[in-house]
């Protein structure tokens, strides 16, 4: 790759400053956008999709090491010349202006799936989106095979936290419950332009075969919701928005309705979703 298609010509090019309001950071030294790249593998008939490409960093690592086919979702239109600077490089390449949030998962793992390719999310994620983003793509009704993704230290803390933590909570529970979950390697805070505050870490989420039905993720997503809204209150005060005999039915999973959310472990969230889901 020559110095002209590098991403950081393409954000000179682009004269594009990181907005803090769309929580970007960029990496620009392409052998750790090809080692993040590796990490999401394997990329042999894969799919991916690709979360706030930018001047394309990553996009470019994710295609040289051999993904089939990778989809960039961008919402910043300063970024649009910089990414079809790539369609003529490779074929396997489409762009999506398009809101992360609203993208529709479930449509593109069934059109990849038809293509014969196994999907796959690999992002430098928006650090301001990076928790609603893993928390839709584990409970939807359809999962890509892997999710590798450089988030804030802060956040990957709180998806591998073990109960008892105080990073541990929601995130923690519906990630570990859907998902085997792997931290990978630190990033420091220097290797991304503008720096942000804190380091990063590459995790992998590998959504589990076997899981819970759609009624019961359903019933997880509502307890934790309720219980860690009042983390500080004992467990049958905090699910007692959701049933007025919370105390008997938290008894009825084998569970003290006197204990602090925190305490309970992931199991035990997963036990009283499946007991007697709402």
């Amino acid at each position: 790759m020559s110095w002209e298609n590098s991403p950081s010509a393409s954000l000179r090019k682009s004269g594009a400053r990181a907005r803090r309001a769309l929580g970007q950071n960029f990496i620009l030294d392409m052998n750790l956008s090809r080692r993040i790249a590796r990490a999401a593998g394997p990329l042999d008939g894969a799919a991916i999709l690709e979360i706030g490409p930018g001047p394309g960093g990553l996009t470019r690592a994710l295609l040289e090491e051999g993904a089939a086919r990778v989809v960039a979702l961008e919402k910043d239109l300063r970024f649009l010349p910089a990414l079809a600077e790539l369609i003529g490089e490779w074929d396997g390449f489409k762009p999506v202006m398009a809101d992360a949030l609203s993208f529709p998962l479930t449509r593109w793992l069934e059109a990849e799936r038809r293509r014969g390719l196994t999907p796959r999310i690999a992002a430098n994620l928006p650090f301001n989106i990076a928790s609603p983003l893993l928390a839709r793509w584990l409970t939807g009704s359809a999962r890509p095979a892997s999710i590798t993704v450089l988030l804030q230290r802060e956040v990957a803390d709180r998806v591998c936290a073990s109960h008892g933590g105080k990073d541990y909570g929601r995130l923690s529970i519906l990630c570990q419950a859907l998902a085997e979950t792997q931290p990978l390697f630190a990033v420091p805070k220097e290797a991304f332009t503008p720096r942000p505050k804190i380091d990063a870490r590459l995790l992998r989420l590998e959504p589990r075969a076997e899981t819970m039905s759609g009624e019961e993720i359903a019933a997880l997503e509502k307890i934790t919701a309720a219980a860690f809204s009042q983390r500080r209150k004992k467990l049958r005060s905090g699910l007692k928005s959701l049933r007025e005999d919370a105390a008997s039915w938290i008894a009825a999973a084998d569970i003290d309705p006197d204990a602090r959310p925190e305490s309970l472990a992931v199991e035990d969230f997963c036990r009283l979703a499946q007991n007697r889901p709402l």
